[in-house]
């Protein structure tokens, strides 16, 4: 899937999962989330894929690096790093009191944690239906997987996982 449907697909299903702890803070949920997403599928689309030459010119190829399952949860969690660190400044500054221990602010920096584990097997969700599908590991060496195999540019397949993302993002709002 092109990368755009990522980022509205994981912010819809994330806003969505957040919503049901933070309903009341929607539009800072919403904002967290996009960005979550967009750091988290960037990081694991730009290191995922290297470039082969060959005779017809530079192929681009997922790699096991990223593209499996146990392996994105662990990209994502990274791709929270900054975020994570950020809040810990901005919400505990350089002082840490006793009282802060069960306040709103450990819930965001909890739900910051969730969206970093599900914002990479939400990216292998989309690419499972892609040609080139996600690695999985059999008999010892890692093979392609894909549920059906669509072109990753394909605009209705896109369009469609957009409108999911869309409709999720909606259903976090009531």
């Amino acid at each position: 899937m092109r990368l755009r449907t990522h980022y509205v697909f994981s912010t819809g299903l994330l806003t969505l999962l957040d919503s049901g702890i933070f309903h009341e803070y929607f539009y800072y949920t919403l904002i967290l989330c996009g960005i979550v997403s967009v750091i988290g599928n960037s990081l694991i689309d730009r290191i995922g894929h290297k470039e082969i030459i060959t005779r017809y010119g530079y192929i681009s190829m997922r790699t096991p690096l990223t593209h499996t399952i146990p392996r994105s949860v662990v990209w994502g969690i990274i791709s929270i790093i900054p975020i994570f660190i950020l809040l810990l400044i901005y919400y505990y500054g350089l002082n840490y009191h006793e009282y802060y221990l069960f306040s709103i602010n450990n819930r965001v920096i909890l739900l910051t944690l969730l969206n970093g584990i599900v914002v990479g097997p939400s990216h292998m969700l989309l690419d499972v239906f892609t040609e080139r599908g996600i690695y999985v590991k059999k008999y010892g060496k890692w093979r392609r997987f894909a549920l059906a195999h669509f072109k990753y540019d394909n605009p209705a397949i896109n369009g469609l996982a957009i409108i999911v993302g869309i409709i999720m993002i909606y259903l976090a709002y009531l």
